[in-house]
């Protein structure tokens, strides 16, 4: 198994292999890879050179493998979310089985004629690392597994664009950027070329042009409206409520995402209060470990029992909301103001 960085490095250099699995949740890191692919192969003509499978057609793989690209010197042959390679339940399927038996054999016996003959890349969401046609291509080939970023990583990448373009950006600012926009690449890269343009070949990318320009995830809005009301400024706390409400975010996502919020503010500080790991439980995915300090920072403006009775007010508006006691908006600027009073 390589890493991204090294797939990419490899591919950029214009190496191309003939056997690959690629899979993970980071899907447009994992897309631009396999356009690297494609091309590097160069010109496909489907059904000639280059065959498409699925879950449709993959009793079929063998034969593609075998068949001749007349005309062509190779195959690009692309096996996306056919199950072949996912682990299976206690139900497994009779046929798949078989055609991943079969293949297994074949790929072991017939490494050098597809080295030859076929480009092969396996596509799949998750896989099972234990199976024997798993560890046959791992031989064989490549194994990249599409990690969501870390946030370092995340960094470099965009550092990397801006560089590209000749635009500055200072650590504070980037990390601030990844901190309001999120870590999905495709809405980052989205996000970052909107303020390369803004700033121009040898500008600098300033903190209010992230504030003025991009689309703020809702949990990072959420995480600016705990702020406020940690320092006991309801009017600011408001106002970011009434600005969400403004842009048309739906009411019942707000109340959800402030509920999951403050949930994750109380674990924090029973994490804190029996010296607990805060990653594990939250439940962090490796690209948001970068939150545990501002999780660890609002902590700090709430006590144990003041979250408790902001998390059972916040159960009790959605209950009171299902019944038609209450408006959810005045619900919400109510428990607000509660606090702050």
């Amino acid at each position: 198994m390589i890493k991204i960085e090294e797939l990419e490095k490899e591919l950029n250099q214009g190496i191309l292999r003939n056997l690959y699995v690629l899979y993970g949740e980071e899907l447009f890191l994992l897309e631009n890879a396999l356009k690297k692919i494609k091309h590097l192969f160069g010109e496909c003509i489907k059904g000639i050179n280059y065959i498409p499978i699925d879950d449709t057609n993959i009793g079929e793989i063998i034969s593609d493998i075998e068949t001749p690209a007349f005309g062509y010197e190779k195959k690009l042959i692309i096996v996306r979310n056919s199950g072949i390679l996912k682990k299976e339940g206690k139900r497994k399927n009779a046929e798949l089985e078989k055609v991943r038996n079969r293949l297994t054999v074949y790929l072991e016996e017939n490494s050098k004629l597809v080295a030859q003959s076929v480009v092969l890349v396996f596509i799949e969401a998750d896989i099972d690392n234990k199976s024997k046609l798993y560890k046959t291509i791992e031989k064989l080939g490549v194994v990249c597994n599409f990690e969501y970023q870390k946030p370092i990583q995340i960094e470099k990448r965009m550092k990397a664009i801006c560089h590209g373009y000749k635009v500055n950006i200072t650590d504070a600012n980037l990390r601030y950027f990844i901190e309001s926009c999120g870590t999905n690449m495709q809405e980052l890269i989205n996000e970052i070329r909107k303020l390369i343009e803004y700033a121009g070949e040898n500008g600098t990318i300033q903190k209010e042009d992230i504030d003025s320009l991009c689309i703020k995830k809702l949990e990072s809005v959420i995480f600016d409206l705990t702020d406020n009301l940690g320092k006991k400024q309801i009017d600011k706390a408001l106002q970011v409520l009434n600005n969400l409400l403004y842009a048309k975010e739906p009411i019942q996502k707000i109340l959800i995402t402030l509920y999951n919020h403050f949930k994750k503010l109380y674990l924090t500080k029973i994490a804190i209060k029996y010296n607990k790991d805060i990653i594990t439980s939250l439940n962090l995915r490796p690209n948001q470990t970068f939150l545990v300090n501002k999780y660890k920072m609002q902590a700090k403006y709430f006590a144990e029992k003041e979250l408790k009775a902001i998390l059972q007010n916040l159960r009790d508006l959605d209950y009171h909301y299902k019944i038609g006691l209450i408006d959810l908006q005045v619900g919400l600027e109510s428990i607000l103001c509660r606090y702050c009073s």
